[in-house]
């Protein structure tokens, strides 16, 4: 099986990517490693904007040397594509290279004081989506699935971290059976 390598750039602490790197494993049951140098992608802010876009980050992925099987970029960068005010991040559909940014995470974008645990988990849960993409997923209908479309952190909040049965049998093969809390759920609306 392929590694994923999570990978980051200068204003991201190791210490997040070393966090997320077991709960990425267990959502695609492969390797992820962090690499523990962080990267450049040297791209300039978009002077219109003031923000970096998105998909030319991804195309500079792809040139960075020893990057086998998928790659996650963690970045602080506020991130674009021209026909969206902002993207928590952007990845090839499918392809290897993903892109998450943090910038828009942060509680304290939004004026409130800082809360980790939120972050964490909203990192997370981009992680996994952008890695989907990865692998063919489109955004499905199931808005309990990460991989639901959030075109805000109040969306992102309440869906989950882990795929519904459709996309993850497609990431992991048919072999992947319903998840229990799914079950229980389901249980209590009869």
């Amino acid at each position: 099986m392929s590694c994923i390598e999570l990978i980051h750039t200068a204003d991201i602490p190791a210490a997040l990517l070393a966090d997320l790197a077991p709960a990425v494993e267990r959502a695609f049951g492969a390797p992820c490693r962090v690499r523990p140098e962080p990267v450049s992608f040297g791209v300039a802010p978009d002077p219109a904007r003031n923000q970096y876009y998105a998909t030319a980050i991804l195309q500079t992925m792809l040139n960075l040397d020893g990057m086998p099987g998928r790659v996650l970029a963690v970045t602080g960068l506020d991130l674009f594509v021209p026909v969206l005010t902002f993207v928590f991040g952007e990845a090839q559909l499918p392809g290897r290279c993903a892109l998450v940014s943090i910038h828009r995470l942060h509680d304290e974008f939004y004026g409130l004081p800082p809360n980790a645990s939120a972050l964490r988990e909203r990192l997370l849960k981009e992680a996994i989506h952008e890695l989907g993409h990865t692998y063919g997923l489109v955004h499905c209908d199931d808005w309990e699935c990460v991989m639901s479309s959030s075109h805000g952190v109040e969306r992102l909040d309440v869906k989950s971290a882990q795929f519904c049965l459709g996309c993850a049998r497609r990431v992991r093969g048919p072999s992947v059976r319903q998840p229990l809390r799914r079950l229980l759920f389901r249980a209590r609306q009869v």
